[in-house]
């Protein structure tokens, strides 16, 4: 009796070595011997190619570029396979938005800094990274605080400065850094005061130089609230600030009492009696 033997081969065990990072090249090892067909499969890439077994399986930094989860298959007369995790390269590069554009001075936590850590490869880095951030201002030296990304991802708070004018916000992670400009505006109005003079017979009132707390001035087209209270009653005309001060006509018969207001801040009143 003759017995007749068909002999299989078998692609063996793979493994993978434990922590691959993007970009980089590597071998997978396998228990088999001979020739089979590999197979590559990730995120964002798929390779097929006819391999020599026994001496390991070269991966090549191109194939890997994307962090995430891979399938490597080996076919021989039978297929086996492993799965491995490519983690992001170094930090390389950030995107970096800040909230809002404008801000007025000295407020507090008026502004917000968001990083995106990625490496060369577009991949978010989710190791904690060290981000610095930074507010400079004209004329003055800067203020900077680090944070820890988490899951990629740095963010601050900051406080405006005292001098309007625009400010750069900075955010470096390795090598790189991203700058944005913020533009500090004045604040609400402060020490508003009025003054009053008769010309031809016309009652003209006007603000001295409108400015924040901080002397910084009042940007024009804030508006400035004139309130009339005589006999007749009371009226209100606004008005916006032009070249740093507000102006307006009010027409006055008999006794009446002026106020002026802009925001939640009121100034000085004024006591008139009309001419004719």
């Amino acid at each position: 009796m003759l017995l007749a033997f068909t002999s299989i081969a078998c692609a063996g065990e793979l493994r993978a070595p434990g922590k691959i990072v993007a970009g980089t090249a590597f071998k997978i090892e396998t228990s088999a011997s001979g020739s089979g067909t590999f197979y590559l499969v990730g995120p964002t890439h798929i390779s097929k190619r006819k391999v020599e077994l026994g001496n390991g399986i070269a991966v090549q930094p191109e194939e890997v570029e994307s962090a995430g989860r891979y399938n490597a298959i080996v076919c021989t007369g039978e297929c086996t396979s492993t799965t491995f995790y490519v983690h992001a390269a170094d930090p390389a590069r950030l995107a970096f938005l800040v909230h809002p554009s404008r801000v007025p001075v000295d407020d507090a936590n008026a502004m917000s800094a968001v990083a995106l850590v990625f490496d060369h490869f577009q991949n978010l880095v989710l190791s904690p990274e060290k981000v610095t951030f930074s507010v400079t201002p004209r004329n003055a030296a800067p203020v900077s605080a680090t944070r820890q990304s988490d899951r990629g991802i740095a963010w601050t708070t900051m406080t405006s400065g005292r001098k309007e004018g625009p400010v750069q916000v900075a955010a470096a992670v390795g090598k790189d850094d991203a700058i944005r400009v913020v533009q500090q505006i004045a604040s609400e109005a402060c020490n508003l005061r009025i003054k009053g003079e008769w010309i031809s017979g016309r009652f003209l009132v006007e603000t001295d130089p409108v400015r924040d707390c901080s002397g910084n001035n009042v940007p024009d087209g804030t508006v400035v609230s004139f309130t009339e209270t005589d006999s007749a009653g009371k009226s209100t005309v606004d008005v916006p600030i032009k070249k740093g001060i507000a102006k307006v006509e009010i027409p006055v018969s008999g006794e009446a009492h002026i106020t002026v207001a802009s925001g939640v801040v009121t100034g000085n009143e004024l006591n008139v009696a009309g001419r004719r």
